[in-house]
């Protein structure tokens, strides 16, 4: 999947663009594309907050760091610890609750992580995506612009919502929505961009007696 993390969400069109908010669009999906594709690596802390209809919300924070080509890695901090981890070959998931480890390629890894290889400017927004448009969700941070992108092909996710600042092109935020409604947000803080970051980040030791199941 994070070899066409682009191909998310199930083809829909449920607004038009008026013909004025068109060129500052178009601006901001160009400026975007060049801002990311200039970084090499990121880090920052996030908060996670999954929704669903049948549950309550449910909040994790840590710190995540992303590396080209396709290298990132999950540190969920509270309220339990976890990993999640990708070398650019294989997806490791780890929590010491459970006892084990998995491994997937990454290719057949449909975790909800992959997209965000989009903060290193991998794929191109006007050929990844069938529609982007101005969102009429309210930004998360006052100023803010946000944006929703439907794919050119159906996946496990139906939208993505970027919200970011419109003079520095920072994304703060970002939200899967799944086709059954449910949905992941993401803000971002502390952010760090094209920092040297160590292969060792990305190389997974599980703790001694840990199995790693295929």
């Amino acid at each position: 999947m994070i070899n066409n993390f682009f191909a998310l969400l199930l083809f829909s069109i449920l607004t038009i663009q008026t013909p004025a908010q068109q060129p500052e669009l178009d601006k901001l999906i160009d400026a975007l594309q060049g801002r990311y594709q200039k970084i090499s690596s990121l880090s920052a802390d996030f908060i996670q907050t999954y929704t669903s209809r049948s549950d309550r919300p449910r909040r994790e924070s840590g710190h995540v760091v992303l590396r080209k080509p396709g290298k990132m890695r999950w540190d969920y901090l509270t309220p339990e610890k976890k990993l999640f981890l990708s070398d650019g070959k294989n997806f490791y998931e780890y929590a010491p609750a459970d006892g084990y480890a998995t491994k997937t390629p990454v290719k057949e890894s449909d975790d909800l992580r992959a997209p965000f290889m989009f903060l290193l400017g991998r794929g191109n927004l006007r050929k990844e995506f069938n529609k982007i448009e101005f969102a009429k969700e309210s930004p998360a941070r006052a100023g803010n612009k946000v944006l929703r992108l439907l794919p050119r092909r159906a996946q496990d996710f139906k939208e993505l919502i970027v919200e970011f600042d419109p003079l520095s092109l920072q994304i703060s935020r970002l939200t899967l929505i799944e086709s059954d409604g449910s949905r992941s947000d993401f803000l971002f803080s502390n952010i760090n961009e094209n920092a040297a970051v160590s292969d060792s980040t990305f190389v997974f030791k599980p703790p001694a007696g840990v199995e790693v199941r295929n």
